[in-house]
């Protein structure tokens, strides 16, 4: 496979709907955005992030656009800027929430709501397929 090919392979990860799959640019990406999600896995850091959440992300080279979606909790929009849902649990951990708690905010659903579709199975692979094609 040329590195054409896999550009257009991975390209096509975009076009399934709802998901986003984390891929080596999405890495490159994410990287110092999941480096300061794993800082939160000793207590002095969480203590610090706690105490003020701006000076302890002025310590980390991230772009705006995460800060911003770091500080609002957009589980969503970080996944599109690079992050892990692995490394974003520390932030929502951090917080009090469950894993649980946390996605249900991702789909705009309730918890119970997510909790009652995940028990029966989960969504239904039926409805939108593809992004560009709406099917």
């Amino acid at each position: 496979m040329s590195i054409t090919d896999i550009h257009a392979y991975l390209a096509e990860f975009d076009d399934i709907p709802g998901t986003r799959v984390y891929t080596a640019a999405r890495a490159r990406q994410g990287y110092h955005l999941n480096q300061f999600c794993m800082s939160l896995m000793t207590p002095e850091n969480r203590a610090r992030w706690k105490a003020d959440e701006d000076a302890y992300l002025a310590d980390w080279p991230l772009s705006a656009a995460q800060k911003a979606a770091v500080k609002a909790r957009d589980y969503n929009l970080l996944l599109d800027l690079g992050g892990n849902i692995y490394f974003l649990a520390k932030i929502f951990s951090t917080d009090g929430l469950s894993f649980v708690q946390a996605v249900s905010t991702m789909t705009g659903m309730s918890v119970a709501d997510y909790q009652a579709m995940m028990i029966a199975g989960g969504r239904s692979p039926q409805g939108v397929r593809s992004i560009k094609g709406g099917y």
